[in-house]
């Protein structure tokens, strides 16, 4: 993942900031964190540069002054759309948080929108979409009255979708993912909103999506109930996970994304209502030329006694 590529508003800062990417990406990691240290003096409020600093000082093993320069990146900006949180968390130099900062998240996919498809597809052996549908017809063949895709994106899962949907509405927190799922004219309708406080006030759905994105959910309590409140009796919802190896439900890891294990799922999933229909391993993508590894799983709401 590379750093988002904002401005400090002041030119030698920015020049200096370049020198120091560069001695970065050769190597230099110390020098690196030594020049843009010096950009900072000239522009001290760029929230960007903090977080960039704390990043290059964490690789020359200064977590103490990593996570400095990160507080001081949230402080400059509450909202922390740089993450700088978790990367305390990661260091053990903040609290455990169940779920990422939204505004993290809502940048991160503004920035990658335009590439978005190109890496993930032609680059990282992105195949879920197919993956989910084949789960999906497997379950329930035939058609579905209305499904809603959350974490719709570009329209990757819907593409799948539209095929077996009477009608097929998105949801993502990226304006800019939705713009380039609107061009493809696939969806019934499109809304930005947060998945971490997600509500509908439509019609029951018989089939739900999440393809990929409950990594940055965190705590899948809240999304999962809101999921069985929604579906219709019998309905489906079909979503990944990372998997988690190790012990515990979910953990937070040095991708900033965010594992579940198989018990976790299941024990969430069935509180709400809901049975495990599938629940499959599989590689969602590549990742440094390694498969991630991670589970596709289907759901289904109980019909009433």
């Amino acid at each position: 993942m590379k750093p988002l590529q904002t401005s400090s508003g002041d030119p030698n800062a920015d020049r200096r900031a370049d020198y120091a990417e560069m001695l970065f990406a050769s190597g230099d990691h110390t020098a690196a964190a030594e020049l843009l240290l010096g950009a900072l003096e000239l522009a001290p409020q760029w929230a960007m540069g903090w977080f960039r600093l704390g990043e290059m000082q964490e690789a020359s093993r200064g977590l103490d002054l990593a996570a400095q320069a990160w507080t001081t990146s949230m402080k400059l900006d509450p909202a922390d759309r740089q993450g700088a949180a978790l990367k305390l968390q990661l260091i053990g130099r903040g609290p455990a948080s169940m779920a990422p900062p939204s505004a993290f998240v809502e940048t991160l996919f503004d920035h990658y929108a335009e590439t978005f498809e190109e890496m993930l597809v032609g680059k990282l052996d992105y195949r879920l979409p197919e993956v989910l549908d084949a789960a999906i017809r497997k379950a329930r063949p035939g058609r579905f009255r209305l499904a809603l895709d959350l974490g719709c994106g570009t329209g990757l899962m819907g593409e799948r979708l539209r095929p077996i949907v009477d009608r097929l509405e998105g949801v993502d927190i990226s304006a800019r993912m939705l713009r380039k799922a609107r061009a493809k004219n696939i969806y019934d309708a499109l809304t930005k909103a947060d998945l971490q406080d997600f509500s509908y006030s439509g019609g029951k759905a018989d089939l739900v999506t999440s393809a990929d994105v409950l990594i940055y959910i965190g705590g899948l309590e809240g999304l999962v109930a809101a999921v069985a409140g929604l579906l219709a009796e019998g309905g489906l919802f079909a979503f990944s996970v990372e998997s988690l190896a190790d012990g515990g439900d979910l953990a937070l890891q040095t991708s900033r994304r965010y594992a579940h294990s198989e018990g976790y799922v299941r024990r969430t999933v069935e509180t709400n209502g809901l049975s495990i229909v599938a629940l499959e391993p599989t590689s969602i993508r590549q990742d440094r030329r390694e498969p991630v590894k991670g589970l596709a799983v289907v759901a289904r709401k109980a019909h009433a006694i």
